[in-house]
């Protein structure tokens, strides 16, 4: 294969509220962070253990203006992205890493109004693209037309 390929799909719960940092030209950056978790039986001792991953999601622009009004700490949220590690030096001068989750695509399957109401069926909304025509809104899904 000639090219590369840097993907990333996850589905998870927002662990905070998406943060907003505004700049003069207009534009902005949407930041939260997404727990996914894993659960295996241990074979020694027959135990369920639960392991969470943490991801750094950043969105911009309209993507992020739409995920700050429609998602709340707790929500499930479908991404769709590319992985970015920025280099950047503390107050020290020491050199510091951050990994982050560039999201390009993004499914809401719990809004603000599910997450109060929880046995209501849950809508999905669909972010495609990240300009301003992009927001669609689907069909409500049960939870054995999720993939896993």
């Amino acid at each position: 294969m000639a090219g590369t390929l840097n993907k990333v799909m996850l589905i998870g719960h927002l662990g905070d509220e998406v943060k907003m940092h505004y700049f003069e030209g207009g534009g902005c950056v949407g930041r939260f962070p997404l727990a996914t978790n894993e659960t295996y039986t241990n074979k020694t001792t027959n135990e369920r253990v639960t392991t969470v991953e943490w991801h750094n999601i950043v969105l911009r622009n309209k993507a992020a203006e739409i995920c700050e009004k429609y998602l709340t700490k707790g929500d499930k949220v479908y991404i769709e992205g590319r992985i970015k590690t920025r280099k950047w030096q503390d107050e020290s001068g020491n050199d510091r890493y951050s990994t982050e989750i560039q999201a390009n695509e993004f499914t809401f399957l719990t809004t603000k109004n599910d997450s109060q109401a929880a046995d209501a069926p849950q809508p999905i909304q669909q972010q495609k693209q990240m300009d301003n025509n992009s927001a669609q809104t689907g069909k409500a899904a049960s939870d054995d037309d999720l993939p896993f």
